[in-house]
């Protein structure tokens, strides 16, 4: 079992680290705050996992216009059976990312496919993918830094 101590004197803050080396001994070690790697447990990776295996066919369904609305965060933790604050702090605890960003970086991939590989007016695009045209042209351009006409342009 390891144990993790915090420390504190006047000029900064230090935990210590209890690592059992054999049953009759101890190893001490002193670390700064940052350079402390949490321990992720199996359960948070798995329930990251599974937001990753749903997010991604809630995404794929988008793309093939199968739903007609965008599900919310409330909505994948009520999937996973998880508290919507859980599930947003477990996914950037495991991932770094939030849960947002994950949502937004396979949107815009797939945005970027239905703009290079259809026809499809990009007005037709922005409502398959649940947004307001004018929306979808910000997001858009966020991300990439050039409309989806210019990015569709470029890639003729």
């Amino acid at each position: 079992m390891i144990r993790v101590r915090k420390q504190s004197d006047k000029q900064n803050d230090c935990f210590i680290v209890i690592l059992p080396r054999q049953p009759d001994r101890l190893i001490l070690s002193t670390m700064m705050p940052e350079t402390l790697t949490p321990i992720i447990s199996s359960r948070k990776k798995e329930i990251v996992k599974q937001y990753i295996e749903v997010l991604d066919q809630h995404i794929a369904d988008l793309k093939a216009g199968k739903v007609e609305r965008a599900l919310e965060i409330r909505e994948f933790a009520g999937l996973l059976h998880v508290h919507p604050a859980h599930l947003s702090t477990t996914i950037k605890e495991v991932t770094g990312q939030s849960s947002c960003s994950h949502y937004e970086e396979r949107l815009l991939r797939i945005s970027k496919e239905l703009l290079i590989s259809t026809t499809l007016p990009i007005s037709q695009i922005a409502i398959q993918l649940t947004y307001d045209p004018s929306n979808f042209t910000k997001f858009f351009k966020h991300f990439t830094g050039i409309t989806p006409k210019k990015f569709r342009d470029q890639h003729k």
